[in-house]
């Protein structure tokens, strides 16, 4: 068994993979079920590498809760915590798992389901960043971010911001100018909400 990577948590923003409840943008192309049935693969894949990170702590922050059986199989499974997300928009509860785990560990990075191209090694990639960087953050194709990472939590970067849409990147880096943080971008990735990004899966898999 590979030792725990010290210093570093990694948490994931996961909602359960029910029909009507997950990957809804998806379900015109995919039907209700088939949408369920690729968030079950987005969240198992990315489970997969989160542990295979061997990070000091890894986090399946999930809703809602109490926990979708399969979310219970999971963290059985993988070694991995289980806990609720807070309530509130995106940053709000991007900005709690932040507050809870910089307590514990000195860089935190974060990431949701929707991205099959991130890697473990992107991951340490990330970490090794915030050695030298405030913040560390993997764009995403459609002008969002599919991860970040910190050292301190600074809620400036989670309040008022337009989430779900393209311009969460843009308004991040107005909102890191204005705090005078220093940041580091890797290669941007595609995530997977609207049926144009279903050419980005794996092609193994269900489309």
């Amino acid at each position: 068994m590979n030792p725990k990577t010290p210093g570093t948590s990694l948490v994931i923003l996961a909602k359960a993979p029910k029909p009507g409840f997950a990957k809804t943008r998806l379900i015109p192309q995919l039907g209700a079920d088939g949408a369920a049935q690729l968030a079950i693969q987005l969240l198992n894949h990315t489970v997969s590498v989160a542990c295979s990170t061997h990070f000091e702590m890894i986090e399946l922050c999930i809703t809602p809760c109490p926990p979708d059986p399969l979310f219970k199989a999971i963290s059985s499974a993988e070694h991995l915590t289980l806990s609720c997300q807070t309530d509130g928009d995106l940053g709000q509860r991007m900005s709690a798992a932040f507050l809870k785990h910089l307590e514990r560990t000195p860089k935190v990075l974060l990431i949701g389901t929707d991205a099959p191209g991130l890697t473990a090694g992107m991951l340490h990639e990330a970490s090794r960043l915030l050695d030298t960087h405030d913040a560390v953050f993997i764009p995403a194709l459609d002008g969002g971010y599919t991860m970040i990472g910190l050292r301190k939590h600074h809620p400036s970067l989670f309040s008022n911001l337009p989430w779900s849409t393209a311009s969460v990147m843009a308004a991040t880096r107005t909102a890191l100018n204005k705090a005078k943080l220093s940041w580091a971008e890797m290669t941007p990735l595609p995530d997977i909400d609207e049926p144009q990004d279903l050419v980005h899966l794996p092609g193994d898999w269900t489309k």
